[in-house]
């Protein structure tokens, strides 16, 4: 597993790129793509070898309104993964509970979402995604 960005909830993608912009240098990757399947619009910003995804609820009953109604921010880490189902099954013997069967996700890939269950860390929640050919 090989990490692919870090997730961080947000009102608005276009004014949180002006706060950021202030503090930190980036190359914007895209400005907001739709993941229909989790409603939601993300930008990713490359800053080095790991993006930050900006996310914004697309719809009303966004997944992540609720999320955003505690003052958003970090959400989740997520991490690249050659086979989703085997790193999904592997997780799981280990206590993970899946949260969001493989779905089609940003850039037309296979993501997942899962639980991790730890009780010593407030970062449980991860997601996975395949590899870009």
């Amino acid at each position: 597993m090989k990490l692919h960005h870090i997730g961080i909830v947000v009102p608005k993608i276009n004014d949180s790129i002006g706060d950021l912009r202030k503090f930190l240098k980036f190359d914007t990757i895209g400005i907001p793509t739709l993941v229909g399947s989790q409603k939601v619009n993300v930008c990713f910003l490359k800053i080095g070898p790991i993006n930050l995804e900006l996310i914004e609820p697309a719809e009303k009953d966004s997944p992540i309104s609720s999320f955003l109604s505690n003052g958003g921010g970090f959400h989740h880490l997520c991490f690249e993964v050659d086979d989703i189902d085997e790193k999904i099954n592997e997780l799981e013997k280990n206590g993970a509970q899946l949260i969001v069967k493989p779905v089609l996700g940003f850039e037309n890939r296979l993501i997942s979402f899962l639980h991790l269950n730890m009780k010593n860390t407030n970062c449980n929640l991860i997601e996975l995604v395949t590899k870009n050919d």
